[in-house]
């Protein structure tokens, strides 16, 4: 969901998010693209997005229409489980789950607290910083570098390369740790960006999710008449690395 704040993000999605909001993109619009898209599947479609587009179209009408829509989960990275009740609620109601995150600085209250209030899956941040796609040669994610520590701006987990990845045995003892709050699935999200990462995140997770590097390379192609199959050739190359 385009916001034009998003705190979370690096350059890349910061920059999609204020393309799309001057060409007129909207929640309301997106459900309605989601709408559309049922006609032609039912795959799962998770709207992840900021509190404030939520908040001004009304809690109980967004949980309402995006029940009606076919939307089946929704991820607030900005709003923490402590002030999640109200939105929650509403979603409850129409039985579409809210999805947390966990950082690799979260502690053990707030795993607990995580694990207590989750449904559908949790997702957890490989790191911490702000969004961005890309690990330089001598940034891997197997280098031995601790993350930074505390936890960012209202207990929200950031994304991106911008600050140093986990140990890959730190992130292995973390979703350990996890799972022994919940059996839940977990996935692994936030820096992502070639099937190597991929594969390497996938054996410790139950899936992983791709952000950055896949909006780069939709606007890198934008103007290209390959961009469907060079957006297909990308994600069949994570998902055949993942398998």
């Amino acid at each position: 969901i385009p916001f034009s704040d998003p705190m979370a993000d690096g350059p890349v999605i910061q920059k999609a998010s204020e393309r799309a909001l001057a060409k007129g993109a909207s929640l309301r619009k997106i459900i309605q693209l989601v709408k559309e898209v049922r006609g032609v599947t039912q795959i799962p479609i998770l709207l992840m997005g900021y509190y404030n587009p939520i908040l001004a179209y009304g809690l109980k009408q967004y949980a309402e229409d995006a029940k009606a829509a076919g939307i089946h989960a929704t991820l607030v990275v900005d709003l923490p489980p402590e002030e999640s009740a109200e939105l929650d609620r509403e979603l409850k109601k129409v039985k579409i789950p809210l999805i947390y995150l966990l950082a690799p600085t979260s502690d053990t209250e707030r795993i607990r607290l995580v694990a207590k209030r989750a449904r559908g899956f949790i997702y957890f941040v490989s790191m911490t910083g702000v969004t961005g796609a890309k690990f330089g040669a001598g940034n891997r994610l197997n280098q031995h570098r601790r993350c930074v520590e505390g936890e960012a701006t209202a207990a929200l987990p950031t994304e991106g390369a911008t600050r140093a990845p986990m140990m890959m045995i730190e992130i292995q003892k973390k979703i350990k740790e996890i799972r022994g709050f919940t059996k839940l699935p977990i996935v692994i999200g936030f820096g992502i960006s070639n099937p190597d990462q991929a594969a390497r995140m996938a054996k410790m997770a139950d899936g992983i999710v791709i952000g950055s590097a896949l909006v780069s390379l939709i606007h890198q192609k934008r103007k290209s008449s390959d961009l469907l199959s060079t957006v297909e050739h990308f994600v069949g190359q994570m998902r055949k690395a993942v398998s």
